[in-house]
């Protein structure tokens, strides 16, 4: 299994309408890097949502319930998407200050490449930050 944290803008489209919806497709993604990582992801890989803009946190926790495939309403085979449906709210928000105020992860994609909005999350990573959440 592998972790991933999806970034969105929650005015665009939120963890809580990731909840009202039940399940979505994870899309609009054209970064080559991100796109990258979208080809990478399992069916049942975990996933942090992470709200962008003005909140800059990890706030919940997404199931990946599909395998990556072309986006079906694009014309460019090289645009993936995959399906997710949500797990659970965070009890309490990771921000992006917390992350940053530790060192260890300044080498980690959140830190270090502020707009790819697909990335990999190691599991000592992802374990920490599930710690910092409760």
């Amino acid at each position: 299994m592998k972790y991933w944290l999806l970034k969105t803008e929650p005015s665009d489209y939120s963890f809580d309408d990731l909840v009202r919806d039940k399940k979505t497709v994870w899309d609009g993604v054209a970064n080559n890097a991100a796109l990258i990582c979208i080809r990478n992801v399992n069916k049942g890989d975990l996933a942090f949502v992470y709200h962008t803009g003005d909140e800059k946190q990890i706030v919940g926790i997404g199931e990946i319930i599909s395998g990556p495939y072309a986006d079906p309403k694009e014309d460019n085979p090289k645009l993936a998407v995959f399906d997710i449906k949500p797990l659970r709210k965070l009890n309490k928000p990771v921000t992006l200050a917390q992350v940053k105020s530790d060192k260890k992860y300044r080498d980690f994609a959140l830190v270090k490449e502020a707009r790819k909005s697909v990335l990999e999350v190691p599991e000592e990573y992802w374990k920490e930050f599930m710690k910092m959440s409760e």
